[in-house]
Parts: structure tokens; sequence; C-alpha cells
């Protein structure tokens, strides 16, 4: 990580400053994402039925969203083959977490479990009441314990600012305008040669925009997802105190993800590089690295860990794990290669 000279570096009060004129650009940005999938949703619908459609895409959202299943985060962790760890396994990280539960003001702290993968992910599931942060073999042997903190802090920061349910939302809204799009295409074809006996004019604007509902429907909630990572990274640095911790952990990951040996272990997936900006469900960390690195003073602290003060800790060093390293192989599946 690069290194800001001490007197270069802003003060307390600036850095208050810009963290809160972030956290404002994203919330307002993210409302306004949402809301233009709402948007174009309701537009599908009065395109359909006039001002009766608008209510009815929009009475099928709130019925969709009430009895949509509601999956345990134990069952969505046994889909990922993970196990819960214990604290004999991992006691650095249990108190690390707890500290970080304890600063975001969660009713639970988060259980912590393992996936035996040589890949470098971290997940969360779950609500504020009820959640579980999952964490790769590969990602605990390779990032340092003040890495590490600032991807739990990252995660918590998605369980607390409830963006599972936000992205469970814009993921119904872009399902329901995909289905009224095919719906409405349908109804189309089928009064095609109605149209062309009375010899009307097809309404060429409508079809297309019809066609192109569900790709920009899935643009903003690729947008969404991008505005919800740059707020977890936001949240995390205050969480931790330690922005240049969770940059850090942002660069390692990056650059270990893309190097040639991954590539030969991971031979079917598509560089992070070569996707465009508007496809990307993360931020470039080029992007993410220097927001974080705006917010850094010094000196880097981990308030709150008093137990266990990571930072006294060397700056490489890694947890002890009582586990063998992950060597499961990849397998294919729809979307590409997991484990």
């Amino acid at each position: 990580m690069p290194h800001m000279p001490r007197s270069f570096m802003p003060t307390d009060q600036a850095v208050a400053d810009l963290r809160r004129r972030h956290k404002i650009a994203n919330v307002l940005q993210s409302l306004l994402l949402l809301g233009g999938m709402v948007l174009l949703l309701a537009l599908c619908g009065m395109i359909l039925a006039g001002v009766e459609g608008v209510l009815w895409a929009l009475l099928g959202g709130a019925i969709s969203l009430l009895f949509s299943p509601r999956l345990s985060p134990r069952m969505v962790l046994g889909m990922f083959g993970a196990r819960r760890l214990t604290y004999a396994e991992a006691p650095v990280l249990f108190d690390a977490l707890a500290a970080i539960a304890r600063r975001a003001e969660l009713p639970a702290v988060p259980e912590l479990w393992y996936v035996a993968s040589p890949a470098l992910n971290a997940f969360a599931v779950g609500s504020r009441r009820r959640s579980a942060i999952a964490v790769t073999d590969g990602l605990l042997r390779a990032l340092s314990l003040r890495e590490l903190a600032g991807v739990l802090a990252h995660e918590v920061s998605h369980v607390r600012n409830n963006d599972l349910t936000v992205m469970g939302l814009a993921d119904t809204v872009t399902s329901l305008t995909r289905l009224m799009s095919v719906f409405g295409m349908a109804l189309l074809i089928l009064n095609l040669p109605l149209l062309m006996m009375r010899q009307e004019a097809v309404p060429w604007l409508l079809v297309l925009l019809l066609i192109a509902a569900p790709w920009i429907g899935v643009l903003l909630q690729l947008a969404l997802s991008r505005t919800r990572e740059f707020d977890a990274d936001l949240d995390a640095a205050h969480l931790t105190g330690d922005p240049e911790g969770v940059a850090s952990a942002l660069a390692r990951i990056e650059r270990l993800q893309h190097s040639p040996w991954e590539g030969l272990r991971f031979p079917g997936r598509r560089r992070a590089q070569n996707i465009p900006s508007l496809l990307r469900t993360h931020p470039e960390t080029e992007e993410r690295v220097r927001r974080l690195m705006a917010l850094r003073t010094p000196p880097p602290v981990l308030p709150g860990l008093d137990a266990h003060p990571l930072h006294a800790h060397p700056l490489h060093a890694r947890p002890h794990l009582a586990m063998p390293a992950a060597v499961r192989r990849p397998r294919y599946r729809i979307g590409g290669y997991w484990y």
C-alpha cells in the first residue's frame, strides 16, 4: 500500500466531513437507482394496462416481497458446503468480529462460518437479528489479521445497512420487470395479425421500450450493487478505524486473484478487468482503494478491540488456524467455477 507522509494526512475533522459527504452521496444514489427500477416497472405496467397496470405491477411487487421464501442463514451456507467455526479454531477472528459487531450496534454477533475452498471470498447472509459471515480457507491464509478485520467489518456493514434486503428488493423488481416485458411481447406477437388486418401502425417505440426494459433494470441493479459496496467500504473503515487495512485487503485480493497462477487454477474464470464497468457487481478496486486511502489518518487503530487489539500484531501476521489447508478442486456449475 502507498504510504502518505504524516504532514499530508487529513485531520480527523476533515476525514469525518469527507466520510459524511460520501455517505450522503451513496444513500442518495441508492435511492435514485432503486426508485428508477420501481419507475421502470411501473412504466411497463402502464404500457400493458394503463393506470391499472401500474397498480397491478406495484401490487405484484408487494405480494412477491411478502411471500418470498425466507431461507435461514444455515440453509444458504449449507449450499456452499460451509461449516460453523469454533472459537478454538480462530479465537482472534471471533474477538475481532464481536468487537466490530458491538461498534456496529448489531443486536446479535454474526456467526462465523468456514468454506473449505482455496478461493478468496467472503459473504454475509441473514438479517440484523440473525446473520452469518462465511470466509474461505484461501482468504484466511492469504490476508493478515489487520486485513481480515477489514473484510469482516465490510460484511458486518452489509448486515447493518440491510443491504441483503435492499438487493433482494432490487432483484424482485428486476424479475417482475422481466416478466412483464415477456408478457407484453407475447401479447404484441399474438395481436400482430389483428393489427395488420386493421392496417394499424405498430407502436414500435413501446415495443423497443419493452425489449430494453429488462436490460435497463439489470444495469440499474448492478449500479445499485456497486453503490452498496462503496458504502460498505466506507463503514468498514469507520468500524475498524483503519481504512488502510481495508484498502490493503482489497488490493491483496485483487492482486492474488489476477496472478498467473490463479489463471491456471481457474481456466474458465473471466478476468474482472475485461468486464465493462457497467456490468460489474463490484466497483473497480483502484477506485475503492483511492476512496479508502483518502480517509486515512495516523495512527491506524482498531477502537473497541481491547481484548485482542489486532494492531498489536505484526502487519503481515496470519491468524492461527486449527485446520488443514483446503485442497478441494473446483467444479463447474451454471455461472462459473465454484467449490
